[in-house]
């Protein structure tokens, strides 16, 4: 399964991606994190368990120490392919 996130909030510039990226990894999530010209974070997850995916969801919403989260926005089952194997910022 394919989760598209986009975070809304101060959240670029205090290291969210990096943040996601190590959280992701250690959840055993593939996909990647890239800053969008609108300020806000993308982030397309792909793994296999449910509870994985909500466990993201929950770290998505705290962000890092430094970061605002204001607003979250989910889509699932994305067609987009990526990697299950590792977790990209880009």
């Amino acid at each position: 399964m394919t989760t598209r996130f986009l975070v809304s909030g101060q959240v670029q510039g205090v290291g969210f991606r990096w943040f996601v990226a190590r959280h992701a990894r250690t959840l055993g999530i593939g996909g990647y994190a890239r800053n969008l010209p609108d300020g806000r974070v993308e982030v397309v997850a792909s793994g296999e368990g449910t509870e994985a995916m909500a466990r993201l969801e929950e770290l998505l919403r705290a962000g890092p120490s430094h970061a605002q989260v204001d607003q979250l926005e989910r889509q699932d089952d994305v067609n987009e392919t990526v990697s299950s194997r590792s977790f990209d910022i880009r």
